[in-house]
């Protein structure tokens, strides 16, 4: 078999049905998903586990793939014939080899993802901590690229990005931008991020906030004046201040606190929500630092800060529940999908 011709044939068929995932398996027949729902390739023949481990040598190559045996996971990016790149996880289950691809669209601005063009303004800021979280496969790194792409176009700026691996690929424009992959361009996020300060950044996209070492590393980088954005799998702008402070030892977490209140310039928490029409659309909630918010955060009252989103409507504040009943309202969305996305739904029954 022509491991390649195979998985880019797989490939183009989640491109021609406007597919998200790929997902490939020893044992099984292969399967996209599209517009949310997983859908098998019956059409296509089972694979074997040979096949399979020549496809991940496809992406991987051979190193990296004896480096797969031995850890059992692998991430990587892969390109499709020029036109499209995809990122992708291997792993085991039951012995057997499975791969997960996800398709990067090509970069979109703010109006064509239906995001806020308050994210541009956000974009402008010289310096500050500003984070874009979700549950997985909710559209932050899609998010992320279209501001660093507003960055790009708009002022002369030295952006690096880490990344693991390089999903979206920028074409400098009025900025130098440098994307580093962790495990090819440098060892791992944190050691990335502290070789940034010497490197004479503007701006820096760290992929995920994996650990607190990185984001100690990141919250200092924005009180020194850098402009930092990334990502963190969580629901909602409460439980993501509590996971930063809860990351890192008792007696580190008043300092944290305190670095975070001072440097957070806020959090963009998004959901891609079915369209009535086909697509999906995002619902968001975005909470902006403010004194009110910052006290908030010193004085261990987290629990407090939905109250100030849904009361902050006057500070640019959005909670999810109105953006969710704005999309109803405009008939973008349905009102099912709506209470099925809403963290609280007795709230939004109030505004329906």
């Amino acid at each position: 078999m022509d491991y390649k011709a195979k998985l880019e044939e797989l490939i183009t068929i989640v491109v021609r049905e406007n597919g998200s995932d790929l997902h490939i398996g020893s044992g099984r027949v292969p399967a996209i998903r599209v517009m949310g729902e997983l859908i098998f390739l019956l059409k296509q023949p089972v694979l074997s586990k040979e096949e399979v481990l020549g496809i991940l040598e496809v992406v991987l190559g051979k190193d990296k793939l004896e480096n797969f045996k031995k850890t059992q996971e692998a991430d990587f990016s892969y390109e499709f014939a020029g036109t499209a790149r995809l990122r992708g996880n291997a792993f085991f289950q039951r012995r057997e080899i499975c791969i997960a691809f996800r398709l990067i669209p090509a970069i979109r601005n703010f109006e064509q993802l239906n995001l806020p063009p308050v994210l541009g303004e956000i974009a402008r800021r010289p310096q500050g901590f500003f984070l874009v979280v979700g549950p997985v496969g909710q559209g932050k790194s899609t998010t992320l690229a279209a501001m660093i792409d507003f960055i790009n176009h708009e002022q002369a700026r030295h952006i690096i990005t880490i990344e693991d691996p390089i999903e979206y690929v920028f074409t400098p424009d009025k900025c130098m931008i440098d994307q580093r992959e962790v495990g090819i361009d440098t060892r791992d996020f944190h050691t990335a991020l502290k070789s940034a300060f010497r490197e004479d950044m503007n701006v820096i996209m760290v992929g995920e906030m994996r650990n607190p070492e990185t984001i100690s590393t990141a919250v200092t980088a924005a009180e020194t004046g850098h402009l930092v954005l990334s990502t963190l799998h969580t629901n909602n702008a409460s439980q993501t201040i509590d996971r930063i402070i809860d990351s890192f030892p008792g007696y580190q977490q008043e300092q944290i606190r305190m670095e975070l209140s001072s440097s957070l310039l806020g959090i963009f928490s998004q959901r891609l929500i079915p369209k009535e029409t086909g697509g999906l659309i995002p619902a968001y909630e975005l909470l902006f630092n403010n004194k009110a918010v910052a006290n908030l955060i010193r004085e261990k009252r987290t629990q407090e800060i939905d109250i100030a989103i849904e009361t902050g409507s006057e500070f640019g504040m959005v909670d999810l529940n109105r953006s969710l009943s704005e999309l109803v309202r405009a008939g973008s969305i349905s009102a099912e999908n709506a209470y099925q996305y809403s963290l609280n739904p007795r709230g939004l029954e109030k505004m329906l």
